[in-house]
């Protein structure tokens, strides 16, 4: 299946590397133009790069942009600008996040808040400024980047666990409200996949080792016996982007190779 998304503008939070950058790759080498947003400005420009020379030649266009999306100022100051050099967004990536967990009693209140503005008060922010538009086009998509964690929850798992609970129940009422005007809302719910967000893990847990070293016993628990790659995650994105996907909506989709216990 060819996938095509020629004509179409995509906006990705936390863009600047691991699963935003790969999606971004992809959005790009299916002719969409791209919007990176991340607090790091040379990563941005790093990953600009990277995406120029990946799609040399073709007339796409990669902009980027530094945003702290906890900041709903910033996300207000970024969306316009982004407005005026590449316009309408017709596809909404909410991928800021991070991995924050402990054990619920230590789990203080602005660490609950802190992870609440970064995973659920962006995920709003961002939707509520690219809903009007697509409605008025009749045509927009948006994919919540959450965790498999949201759907199975243990101990020691908050507070992310419970913001990616409330990012599928995001995505669920979107979906509702966007389906008569065809804004597609759906969640991509991560497993154990290669990012960046491993890698920092790795370094400051067993910099010793190789990356391969250190996730290989992890990796033996796994149904499929590896983890992800960022690209087979991309690839899930982007075909839900596209018009192949045309009526798949409010769904919560494992991208985990078989580890969450929970369909």
């Amino acid at each position: 299946m060819d996938i095509r998304l020629d004509g179409k503008t995509a906006l990705i939070t936390g863009g600047s590397e691991g699963l935003g950058l790969a999606m971004a790759h992809k959005f790009s080498q299916s002719g969409a133009n791209v919007a990176l947003l991340a607090r790091d400005a040379s990563k941005l420009e790093s990953a600009k790069q990277d995406i120029i020379s990946s799609v040399k030649g073709s007339q796409v266009r990669v902009e980027t942009f530094c945003c702290d999306v906890t900041d709903a100022n910033q996300i207000q100051e970024v969306w316009k600008a982004n407005s005026l050099l590449l316009g309408q967004v017709d596809i909404l990536v909410n991928n800021a996040g991070a991995h924050a967990i402990g054990p619920f009693l230590e789990t203080t209140d602005e660490m609950w808040q802190a992870d609440l503005d970064l995973k659920l008060y962006a995920a709003i922010r961002f939707s509520r400024l690219a809903f009007p538009s697509m409605a008025e086009q009749k045509w927009g998509r948006i994919i919540n980047v959450l965790a498999i964690s949201g759907k199975s929850p243990g101990a020691g798992s908050a507070p992310t666990s419970v913001s990616r609970a409330a990012g599928m129940a995001l995505t669920k009422v979107l979906a509702g409200e966007g389906a008569p005007n065809n804004i597609l809302v759906n969640a991509l719910l991560v497993g154990l996949i290669r990012s960046g967000q491993h890698e920092r893990r790795h370094k400051r847990s067993a910099p010793e080792k190789t990356f391969d070293e250190y996730i290989s016993p992890i990796e033996e628990q796994l149904p499929m016996g590896r983890i992800g790659e960022a690209e087979e995650f991309a690839n899930m994105a982007c075909f839900l982007v596209s018009d192949a996907a045309s009526y798949i909506t409010g769904c919560a989709i494992n991208v985990d190779g078989g580890r969450s216990p929970v369909v």
